[in-house]
């Protein structure tokens, strides 16, 4: 659990992991490894997306932010019971910090409206609200299942780095609330000192991110953020919450945020989730002397209380009484490097 001083983010080629080569899967599995533990984020690279994927999903985010604001607004976020549609920029706000400079549109699995999780309730789970726009659905589908696709690689070459067999995760992986953001950053130069997105970790396992231009910023173990601009043909990887915890914090859900930025900036991280009623509790190998142990959450209710302190219209419904946070719920910013240097730093 010791802080890195890292200055730049690793690359690794998945290729070897898509072989039938044992030593060639263990070898990138390894060095997925290393890069959870040191940096919390990697380059990825040989991951077999077609490069006309991204840029129909890019096609797709310019097609719906370009509408009008009263157009975006009839798929408003706050319209869904499942987290699902536009956020417009001030929605979202980390850790009572100042609102992004940015707006999104949130989606994941589309699934039906008669879904049994859907029609009990749960928060995460259900249809998406899909704007009426010609092709917009079928690109940004055909995006989020090529990348779903590697995302199962990455479970994989994890599982192995982690000594444990391929198939490790399987079990906790089948209907995930795992979420594709279609984030669009505008150059404002009258809020230079606004961030694009704060600094925060992600709530889930992991994130696929692929974007247009730099931006990103990581923070070290020192406490300096470090540049992570889009590499060609590349996916961003970072490790979140749930791997932090399922690891006892031996691998890092390195905090990052996204500067205000200089030129107009697309974004499209998927974030990879584990099964909603998943109870997260740290490896016994990590639970060490020394160590404290981290206390379980579920994986979903992390999510959704994470989701709920941060976006306004669920800040709303709080305050209202109309949905209440989980039980064991922890505050934003309770993982991560940030976290690690105000326990090696207290005030």
């Amino acid at each position: 659990m010791a802080l890195t001083d890292f200055t730049e983010i690793p690359v690794i080629d998945m290729a070897g992991l898509l072989t039938d080569d044992p030593a060639a899967q263990l070898a990138v599995a390894e060095a997925m490894g290393r890069a959870a533990r040191d940096v919390g984020f990697f380059y990825l690279t040989g991951t077999g997306v077609h490069p006309s994927l991204l840029d129909g999903v890019l096609a797709a985010a310019q097609q719906f932010f370009e509408q009008p604001r009263e157009a975006k607004m009839a798929n408003y976020i706050g319209n869904s019971r499942n987290h699902r549609g536009y956020v417009p920029e001030g929605e979202e706000v980390f850790a009572g910090k100042t609102s992004d400079l940015k707006e999104a549109f949130d989606l994941a699995a589309d699934l039906p409206e008669d879904d049994p999780d859907y029609l009990a309730g749960n928060p995460m789970l259900g249809p998406n609200q899909w704007p009426d726009l010609p092709g917009f659905a079928e690109r940004v589908e055909a995006y989020y299942e090529a990348v779903r696709a590697v995302g199962s690689q990455v479970f994989k070459g994890l599982a192995l780095g982690l000594g444990e067999r391929a198939d490790y995760f399987d079990d906790v992986t089948r209907k995930p609330p795992s979420q594709l953001r279609l984030i669009h950053y505008p150059v404002d130069e009258s809020a230079a000192s606004r961030p694009g997105i704060g600094d925060h970790t992600d709530y889930e396992a992991f994130t696929l991110l692929r974007s247009t231009s730099p931006g990103l910023e990581v923070l070290a173990g020192n406490g300096k953020w470090v540049d992570a601009p889009p590499m060609a043909d590349a996916f961003v990887v970072n490790i979140g919450d749930m791997l932090e915890l399922w690891t006892n914090g031996e691998y890092v859900a390195t905090t990052h945020r996204v500067r205000a930025v200089e030129q107009e900036r697309w974004s499209f991280p998927l974030f990879f989730s584990l099964d909603y009623d998943t109870l997260v509790t740290p490896m016994e190998r990590f639970a060490t002397a020394g160590r404290p142990v981290l206390e379980p959450l579920v994986a979903g209710e992390h999510l959704f209380a994470q989701t709920a302190q941060s976006f306004v219209y669920l800040q709303k419904r709080l305050a209202a009484g109309e949905i209440t946070l989980p039980e064991r719920s922890v505050g934003l910013s309770s993982f991560g490097q940030e976290t690690r240097l105000k326990v090696a730093s207290p005030v």
